[in-house]
């Protein structure tokens, strides 16, 4: 178990102005949190007010994290690798045109994601919550979940991180939001409209001890 960086790269492209989705007068940010938490057009692909204001693919853009991912973990060309929270499938998508024969799947809450996903990944995604995977034992040689499990309450949080465990052979991969300082936290519950659990990284990791996860992590934080 070791905190490795794969994604604050991309994390830091994205310009955010806080104060906007906070003071936005037709998308006020408790406007924004509320459509969001549905995970459903609004969420993917409606104002960028609310969320990501059109979720598309983008060549390449998810290529380094895939290359990151197979290189670190030495997956093999049959790997079986799953991903949580997956989403429209397009880092499956890079992964999949990278190792050809490997066997992916993804699993999202959201209909609208998997509705509107890869087209020539579609078939590997289902939907379903990460408190409750449909996968046997051990079943995975790589389980990965990016900025995600932020978004369970509590109560799910430790289901989650033990469904995690649970279904991997042995490599697992988790990213999720957090705060250092008072800067951080203010502008993560300026900016965030999902987010449930707002932990640091020391009580991040109170979360893996107590659900026994010991995969590897990393923090995004809003600096």
């Amino acid at each position: 178990m070791q905190e490795i960086d794969f994604m604050s790269n991309l994390h830091k492209k994205t310009k955010r102005d806080y104060l906007s989705r906070v003071n936005d007068k037709e998308y006020p940010k408790y406007k924004a949190a509320e459509l969001a938490k549905k995970f459903d057009y609004d969420y993917w692909d409606g104002d960028r007010r609310i969320c990501y204001g059109g979720y598309k693919y983008i060549e390449g853009r998810w290529e380094k994290v895939a290359k990151n991912l197979i290189n670190h973990y030495k997956l093999k060309q049959d790997a079986k690798i799953l991903d949580i929270g997956c989403g429209k499938g397009f880092l499956l998508f890079e992964i999949q045109k990278l190792l050809p024969k490997a066997q992916i799947y993804g699993i999202d809450i959201s209909s609208y994601a998997i509705k509107n996903s890869k087209e020539e990944i579609k078939n590997k995604l289902v939907v379903g919550n990460a408190t409750k995977l449909p996968w046997p034992d051990s079943n995975f040689d790589l389980v990965y979940s990016l900025m995600s499990l932020h978004c369970l309450h509590a109560y799910d949080l430790i289901k989650a991180l033990r469904e995690m465990q649970r279904v991997a052979k042995d490599h697992k991969y988790l990213c999720v939001e957090s705060y250092r300082n008072e800067k951080e936290k203010a502008n993560l519950l300026y900016w965030q409209v999902t987010c449930e659990a707002f932990n640091t990284p020391e009580e991040w990791k109170w979360w893996f001890d107590l659900a026994e996860y010991n995969g590897d992590y990393s923090f995004n934080y809003f600096e």
